[in-house]
């Protein structure tokens, strides 16, 4: 599940316990229940931080409960679309704070928010579709373009299944910045909000000049017509 802190004008959200954080209808249900609370609770200039708990920031979907059923798949696509959705409309910038591995769809929700920070004493990213003989999401794609400037890098992440350490993710422009510790981590993702914070940015400015920015993301998010996330090489 996932908690909501309030601290001044600056939110975290907490993916709680010590498990992979696999993306289940439980885990996406209390993620979206957390974000319509945080839209509720905003102030005019706000930041948001996600991060987790344990080894993992998000190993991904949940393909073990998803296996039985194509269904389920859909669905857990359908969920983690709706929360990057909210996260691309917030009014307010956003922060993922990388504490552990993130994979796959856990990594395509790290790169949802506009700065992404990672711990570089354990953990890497890894889009590791092609290892385990899935077909990418082409609004997975679309996130990658948008967010990794260099077509080497995109290449590795998506072609090559690249685990990338934080060193590695900083050096290829994937990441901000890299932290020594979790600790460290977080504590970099506040001081980053807390600047944020003295902009004094309107928030709904800010989400309006995001969706100009990120206008093709948005389009190929909302874009439910390709049904074939679950489809195997």
């Amino acid at each position: 599940m996932c908690t909501l802190e309030k601290r001044g004008n600056i939110f975290i959200l907490t993916l709680t316990g010590d498990d992979e954080h696999r993306l289940n209808p439980t885990l996406l249900n209390s993620i979206q229940s957390s974000l319509r609370r945080l839209r509720q609770e905003a102030t005019a200039s706000s930041v948001l931080i996600t991060t987790a708990h344990g080894k993992f920031f998000s190993n991904g979907y949940d393909v073990a409960w998803a296996q039985s059923c194509t269904d389920r798949m859909i669905l857990m696509d359908s969920l983690l679309r709706s929360i990057v959705s909210d996260l691309l409309s917030l009014p307010m910038p956003t922060i993922a704070a990388v504490t552990g591995h993130a994979s796959a769809a856990g990594y395509t929700l790290a790169l949802a928010h506009d700065y992404v920070l990672m711990r570089s004493d354990r953990g890497f990213l890894y889009m590791s579709e092609l290892d385990i003989n899935f077909v990418i999401p082409s609004w997975f794609v679309a996130i990658i373009d948008a967010k990794v400037g260099s077509p080497a890098a995109r290449r590795q992440i998506v072609m090559q299944a690249a685990k990338l350490t934080a060193k590695e993710a900083l050096r290829l422009g994937v990441i901000d910045s890299a932290h020594d510790t979790a600790d460290q981590t977080v504590e970099a993702a506040l001081a980053l909000g807390a600047d944020l914070v003295k902009r004094g940015w309107d928030g709904h400015v800010y989400a309006k000049n995001r969706k100009r920015f990120l206008g093709r993301v948005i389009q190929a998010v909302e874009d439910t017509s390709e049904r074939n996330i679950s489809s195997r090489l």
